[in-house]
């Protein structure tokens, strides 16, 4: 295999356009072998092989700094530099990160996960580059369904007017994570109808050299594109037109349904996951939603391009005008809700933990400040979410805890969670945000709760000595030490379900001093800043000890999660040694 002989890009540079060719074509069946096998970003990468392939062969990385937007289309990448081994071999196909690393490799500027960045990542580049007067390209690759993200608009806006050496390719398939949404899309398409000579034109506007390339999955093409703009010395903009999922006709045909995802069958296109069918916590929130939008108009549901984990392409079509999909754009989604809230709708933003990460200022200043009552539904927030540094979703608790006005609720069960997203829609006095569980769903008893009575902790089961605090997931872990601890230690302790993790019920925890001398708190988010801690803050002067349990303050990588709960002592052994400890060292 000829692609097995490239340890360096240079090592292309060797080759001959057959022989390239040749590469490209390996490298692609290489590709299709492992993510058929071990799951990935499936779409994004078929698309961009000759792309990568004609990069490397005419640009000089590491010189050379190439900025990939979200980084998961770089696998091709990888290959060429001198990681391929994580491809073609099954025994080292967990060696690599899914973006890129530059623990991994000098080839990789930065580590990078969340869209929109490479644009300010390579200015700033750019502009280091030219205060040390050095000399090298900086190309920063950029899908058409990032450009719906602002940060895409301030970093064109900026290499512009620094106006030197940055090559900006817009590797444009009309397809985000699904469909595209927005104005900018429109002149897309007429530019991709007219071979870019339509007569708008939203790069050139803004001052850039613009090239159009219609085929961008010939290889050929690309190198003759490439090879005339390197070492230019102003900014350019290459919009290249690929087809995501190129080579794969399953991924061609079904774009969305091939983004990502685990293994499939190359010959059925099939994903192997058994479908266990049933409810899950995303199929109830569906249903709900749908079944509320047809009795009141003014409901209206809000994602920023990851419509799947509200809808699928037949719910999107019967949610009809009360389904927006911004774009790949959590600032304005999370802004947009405040002002559907504001003029009487009914908003609800569902997002992604680690992505909502993006739209802390918006969360705070218009939803939060001005005290208006959109509803945000946090999906992956827990340990057992995401695993890759770049898409941790552990840091909501001290993210949207602290914010004033703003209630957050943690649900355990079915009946909790709908009861709480009812309340929620309805009610007019608060922005409030949904932990939504992870993990299999639970059902249990109706939930009677009155959420206007703010702060209001559950006991689930009263006993002493021992109290034992479950934030959301964890109150499951909570619950089976509270089992364990009565059979081994004959302690009945109080198990506390607090539903709101956004301000503390200081009537359940002072009556908790008289009769318990031990307290731990459970958390499957980060640590310091957590739900714990405040508890311990509060409780700080009285006569009980205070374990508070939860995540280090890491950006864990493609962890394990149930060793990562074990390692920082959320496990049923832990806590049980833990109440060992402080009985024998009071008695």
């Amino acid at each position: 295999m000829l692609l097995k002989t490239i340890t360096d890009p240079a090592d292309l540079k060797k080759l001959s356009i057959a022989e390239l060719q040749q590469v490209t074509d390996e490298a692609r069946t290489v590709l299709l072998e492992k993510i058929s096998h071990h799951g990935g970003h499936n779409g994004p990468n078929l698309g961009v092989v000759e792309m990568t392939v004609a990069l490397h062969t005419v640009f000089d990385s590491p010189k050379d700094k190439m900025v990939f937007d979200v980084s998961h289309q770089t696998y091709v990448h990888k290959m060429l530099t001198g990681r391929g081994e994580a491809f073609w071999d099954p025994a080292h196909y967990s060696d690599v990160s899914g973006y890129t690393n530059p623990k991994e490799s000098d080839h990789d500027l930065f580590t990078v996960g969340h869209t929109s960045t490479s644009l300010s990542l390579a200015n700033g580049v750019a502009k280091a580059r030219d205060l040390k007067n050095e000399e090298g390209n900086v190309i920063a690759v950029i899908g058409d369904g990032s450009l719906s993200g602002g940060l895409a608009y301030e970093g064109l806006n900026n290499i512009v007017e620094t106006g030197t050496n940055t090559i900006v390719i817009v590797n444009d398939n009309d397809q985000s994570i699904a469909e595209n949404h927005g104005g900018l899309y429109k002149n897309l398409r007429d530019l991709r109808a007219t071979k870019g000579q339509a007569e708008n034109n939203f790069f050139k506007a803004l001052g850039f050299d613009y090239h159009y390339l219609d085929n961008g999955n010939d290889l050929t093409a690309l190198i003759d594109l490439f090879t005339q703009v390197k070492d230019s010395d102003h900014p350019v903009v290459l919009h290249i037109h690929t087809i995501k999922g190129k080579g794969f006709k399953f991924a061609e045909e079904n774009r969305e349904k091939f983004h990502a995802g685990g293994p499939f069958s190359l010959e059925t296109g099939d994903y192997l996951a058994a479908n266990a069918g049933g409810e899950t916590y995303s199929t109830v929130t569906s249903n709900y939603l749908l079944e509320k939008m047809a009795q009141d108009p003014t409901v209206v549901a809000v994602n920023a391009g990851t419509p799947m984990v509200l809808f699928t392409p037949e719910q999107r079509k019967i949610a009809g005008k009360q389904f927006v999909d911004v774009g790949i754009a959590e600032e304005h989604a999370a802004t947009m809700t405040a002002g559907l809230a504001k003029n009487g709708a009914k908003p609800v933003w569902a997002v992604f933990s680690t992505f909502m990460q993006r739209s802390f200022d918006q969360i705070s200043h218009d939803l939060s400040l001005n005290n208006v009552a959109g509803t945000i539904l946090v999906y992956g927030a827990s340990a057992f979410g995401m695993n890759d540094e770049s898409h941790l979703g552990i840091f909501d608790i001290p993210f949207l805890s602290h914010i004033p006005n703003l209630v957050y609720l943690a649900p355990t069960t079915k009946e909790e969670y709908l009861a709480m997203l009812d309340w929620s829609i309805d009610q007019t006095e608060h922005p409030v945000a949904i932990r939504v569980p992870v993990g299999p769903l639970e059902s249990g008893a109706a939930d009677q709760t009155d959420y206007r009575q703010l702060n209001k902790n559950q006991c689930i089961q009263i006993g002493s000595q021992v109290a034992l605090l479950g934030v959301g997931n964890a109150l499951g872990l909570a619950k089976k030490a509270a089992a364990t601890l009565e059979t081994e230690l004959g302690i009945k302790p109080t198990v506390i379900n607090p539903k709101f993790i956004s301000g503390l019920d200081t009537e359940t925890l002072s009556g908790l001093v008289t009769d318990h001398q031990l307290l731990i708190t459970l958390e499957d988010g980060l640590l310091e800043g957590g739900y714990g801690q405040t508890v311990a803050s509060y409780l700080g002067k009285a006569p009980i000890r205070v374990i508070n349990l939860g995540l280090d303050k890491a950006f864990h990588d493609r962890y394990q999660a149930g060793e990562l709960l074990q390692e920082n002592g959320l496990t049923v052994d832990a806590i049980l040694q833990a109440v060992r400890e402080e009985f024998s060292s009071t008695h």
